[in-house]
């Protein structure tokens, strides 16, 4: 079993204090011991949000593998805490991490999410950046809930190909919802949940520079490209989420100052 990682809890969400290394030695610590139905969440100030108001999300987040930092705000919350969280685990980046690693290990992998399109084009980059990339399947799920037989067939199709790594990438908090109420069926080490890292891989969609990436302002990049979608995960829930912590903090403080000392006799 893969050595123990500390943690922090935020507004009642857990988040892993660990770095893509950390990661990707889980990972391959699954792999190696056919450690099966781990699954890891890419977690964001929008993770944190939702999983307060939603009980199914937070308990998906909870009950993960690995809870990981992806935005920047879950990394100074690490840093708070004690943790020398140097970057976030960015979602692409793991994945590219990843997939290098495995093009020398020949660790498989299965791509689940997206449209056929974003997918035929992420498996050409992929395989132009890593020509010994093993790709055992791929599926793009409709934009509807899959009826009980198509679930079930995606489930077989999955399992029958076998990868060593399941990526996911139908967005938050979608993605975290299907890994935990699929891993139980899925007999498989590892299920990642990447997010927009598929569109992003695929070229789909264009990247924040890198300069907006290491230093915290990649939503603001996002807000612009993809205003209509993303307002309201940006300009709403990134508010509430320094709030909630505000005050949890606040309350803290104060619940500290309640405790008295004992007296000496």
């Amino acid at each position: 079993m893969y050595k123990k990682v500390p943690s922090i809890t935020v507004l009642g969400t857990k988040i892993d204090a660990v770095q893509i290394p950390d990661i990707i030695q889980c990972m391959e610590d699954w792999i190696v011991k056919s450690n099966h139905r781990n699954y890891i969440v890419a977690a964001n100030a929008d993770t944190i949000v939702t999983a307060k108001f939603n009980v199914p999300v937070q308990k998906a987040v909870n009950e993960s593998s690995l809870a990981i930092p992806d935005g920047f705000p879950l990394v100074f919350m690490g840093r708070l805490h004690g943790y020398p969280l140097k970057n976030r685990a960015y979602g692409p980046d793991l994945m590219l991490e990843f997939l290098k690693v495995s093009e020398e290990k020949r660790y498989s992998h299965f791509f689940y999410g997206a449209t056929e399109e974003t997918l035929n084009r992420l498996k050409k980059n992929m395989i132009a950046l890593f020509p010994r990339i093993n790709i055992t399947g791929s599926y793009a799920p409709p934009f509807r809930p899959l009826t009980p037989e198509e679930d079930n067939g995606v489930v077989k199709m999955i399992n029958s190909a076998s990868p060593d790594v399941l990526w996911v990438g139908i967005g938050c908090p979608k993605q975290e919802l299907w890994m935990h109420g699929h891993r139980e069926r899925l007999d498989i080490p590892v299920m990642a949940g990447v997010g927009a890292a598929f569109d992003f891989l695929a070229g789909v969609k264009p990247q924040a520079p890198y300069w907006m990436q290491n230093n915290g302002f990649e939503w603001l990049f996002r807000l612009i490209t993809e205003p209509k979608r993303l307002w309201r995960r940006y300009l709403i829930n990134n508010f509430l989420f320094i709030y909630y912590v505000g005050i949890e903090s606040i309350l803290r403080i104060f619940a500290l100052r309640r405790i008295k000392p004992v007296s000496k006799i």
